[in-house]
């Protein structure tokens, strides 16, 4: 009964999820409020019409509609899917690997939003302020609790030192490059780890982040999977290198 209760919540959050990275980015580019990511509610996009409540329980009625609107038949991704069930395995890794007090808690929170951080990161290129900042401030404020490993003045060097270390590459790659290679939303999801993880975590996060993107970049480079020129996102090996270090921290 506990594990149905936790799949079906899980579920719930990976549907959450999938409204955050469909309508924040678009809410950030006409400059609404985060308000508006409650309302309307769930439509089609291609017919625009409101979805039923039984159109919108996760992952079974992407089943039972076999991938397309039930009005005007359009095909709807296996994206939405395939969020919900990213979010339930990942929040069942975490539930075994952890013991079930405050710090598995703060590690779901985590793991959601990187997730969804990750997933708006490969689609727009954009890691929003609307959760960096927040995640950024709950590390500390975990960290003053005494909820997470490490004391407070580890994690607010930690979240200055991520920062700033970003940034700085950031400038240099555009002083040698004359573009920019690394966004102030990298600098700020590295100064949320940083917050999370410690200072002392940030060399062993960035050499992980760094190889993992590198090894993607030299694959598909090599089987041509994706268009010559286009950038590639950093905040997904940036959040994989994070949720590592963080499981590792706590186990």
């Amino acid at each position: 009964m506990v594990m149905l209760l936790v799949t079906l919540l899980t579920l719930a959050v990976g549907s959450f999820i999938n409204v955050v990275v469909y309508r924040l980015p678009r809410h950030i580019a006409q400059a609404a409020t985060l308000t508006s990511l409650l309302t309307p509610s769930s439509c089609c996009i291609h017919c625009e019409r409101a979805l039923r409540w039984y159109d919108m329980i996760p992952v079974l009625s992407w089943i039972l509609l076999r991938g397309r609107c039930r009005d005007c038949h359009s095909p709807i991704g296996c994206r939405y899917p395939a969020t919900e069930i990213a979010t339930l395995l990942l929040s069942l890794l975490l539930i075994v690997l952890l013991p079930a007090d405050s710090r598995l808690i703060a590690a779901l929170l985590l793991a959601w939003a990187l997730l969804a951080l990750s997933l708006i990161d490969m689609t727009h290129l954009l890691l929003p302020d609307a959760i960096t900042l927040p995640l950024l401030w709950l590390g500390l404020l975990l960290h003053s609790a005494d909820v997470l490993p490490g004391t407070l003045h580890d994690a607010v060097t930690g979240a200055a030192a991520g920062y700033g270390v970003m940034r700085f590459t950031g400038w240099c790659y555009q002083l040698l490059r004359n573009q920019s290679g690394v966004g102030q939303g990298d600098a700020k999801l590295l100064a949320a780890l940083g917050a999370w993880l410690g200072l002392t975590s940030l060399p062993v996060l960035l050499i992980m982040a760094s190889g993992s993107a590198l090894i993607f970049v030299t694959f598909v480079r090599l089987w041509r999977f994706q268009q010559p020129g286009r950038l590639i996102p950093f905040g997904p090996w940036l959040s994989l290198a994070g949720i590592s270090l963080f499981i590792h921290s706590i186990i």
